[in-house]
């Protein structure tokens, strides 16, 4: 008999945050709908989830998750994905990538925009997972921390090689190894999601704010300074600050972070802790400076001059959503191909010009400058060696570890 991993259930700090991500974080409104208004770059909860440990051995045994490929067959894929994270011609009614792979195969895409959130997603998969059944998907995109629940789950199919040549080529050397999925065996980046420091500059008198200490202890901020309310980007950027590496945190770090950002609570120094609502305050200066995430900057330096950004000096936070084939999927190669041909530059360009997210795919500046030459010498979307090299990720946590990071996590913010 197989033994199937099963989930803890949430604490109620983590479904309190969970709560307050939805109506105010980055999953309060779709990712295009939120761009064009200036709002949140990513479209998940950023810290919450019972993240199982990545010691937890494989769900089943190994062959678990395979299943006949009819690919060859059943010249198909079921592919789900966020919504507004694809590109759409102007009147609305095609999904020009999308398309022309099709037409280049011969294989048709049913793309279905059916996740909203990573744990809901989750909750709908969870059983036929449990249970070795096919889920009716081929190809998901997920964010880090679930993509490393569900692989240490065992719920998550290897990933052919020999399918994917210009994903392995061309994946930034920065989302290479991640220590949830080691060598990408089970994923590949869909779209980087940088979290750093923005601030305006009419509200700073034209003042550079480029650290978090900045942000903490500068007079002339008080009570105009913002951090996220998702925890792994505002805990992680502290972390860098104080010259920890939030892949190695412990939670003696992660204390002595909190305890530097209660301080900066009760000076009145933080104003608030926000989701994607920090942008209007920052477009209007009243807040000054703040942590933020690139796709809002890049959406408000379009409309306002004054918006500027910093990449600190001890490096900024990124997290990826990522795309995986799960156990039983019918057309894994045919998924594979999706993968491979999304990680070609033309491709990937396309994509890039339409969305604004960090591409995490090498070669496309000369393609995307033909689309969009602005976008092309953005750094927020095609990050230089330099930039790239400075990026950090928060280590995956155990259940037990999650539980106690977002109950304190939700004491400082109040949520």
């Amino acid at each position: 008999m197989e033994h199937h991993e099963q989930p803890e259930p949430l604490s109620s700090a983590e479904l309190t945050a969970m709560r307050h991500s939805a109506t105010h974080g980055r999953l309060a409104m779709t990712r295009r709908s939120l761009l064009r208004a200036g709002g949140a770059m990513a479209a998940t909860v950023g810290g919450l989830g019972a993240l199982a440990s990545c010691g937890i051995p494989p769900a089943g045994r190994t062959d678990a998750g395979r299943s006949d490929d009819h690919s060859r067959a059943e010249k198909r894929l079921s592919f789900s994905n966020w919504t507004e994270y694809m590109d759409v011609s102007e009147d609305g009614k095609h999904r020009p990538t999308l398309e022309h792979f099709t037409r280049r195969t011969g294989i048709a895409v049913k793309y279905t925009e059916d996740i909203n959130d990573n744990d809901e997603f989750f909750g709908k998969i969870q059983a036929q997972l449990a249970a070795g059944q096919d889920t009716g998907r081929d190809l998901i995109v997920l964010t880090d921390w679930m993509c490393a629940r569900m692989i240490s789950l065992g719920w998550i199919q290897q990933l052919d090689p020999a399918n994917l040549p210009h994903a392995y080529a061309n994946l930034s050397a920065q989302y290479r190894d991640p220590a949830w999925d080691p060598g990408r065996a089970h994923s590949y980046v869909w779209q980087g999601i940088p979290a750093l420091i923005a601030y305006n500059k009419k509200a700073t008198g034209g003042k550079k704010v480029d650290s978090v200490s900045q942000l903490l202890e500068d007079p002339q901020l008080k009570g105009r300074v913002g951090f996220l309310s998702e925890m792994r980007d505002s805990v992680g950027l502290t972390l860098l600050d104080m010259g920890k590496r939030p892949e190695d945190v412990t939670a003696d770090d992660y204390d002595a972070a909190l305890a530097r950002l209660q301080k900066g609570v009760d000076s009145k120094q933080i104003r608030r802790f926000t989701g994607n609502d920090y942008t209007t305050d920052l477009d209007k200066g009243d807040l000054a400076a703040c942590v933020a995430w690139a796709g809002d900057i890049v959406q408000l330096q379009n409309d306002n001059p004054d918006i500027a950004y910093a990449i600190p000096k001890t490096g900024y936070m990124v997290s990826t959503d990522n795309l995986m084939v799960p156990n039983k999927a019918r057309h894994k190669q045919n998924a594979e191909r999706l993968i491979d041909y999304f990680y070609e530059p033309k491709a990937a360009a396309r994509l890039a010009a339409y969305i604004n997210y960090a591409c995490p795919v090498d070669g496309v500046r000369e393609e995307l400058a033909k689309i969009d030459k602005k976008a092309a010498d953005n750094p927020l979307i095609l990050p230089d060696k330099e930039m790239a090299a400075r990026s950090h990720s928060f280590r995956a946590l155990t259940a037990k570890e999650n539980k106690e990071f977002a109950q304190k996590f939700s004491d400082l913010t109040g949520a």
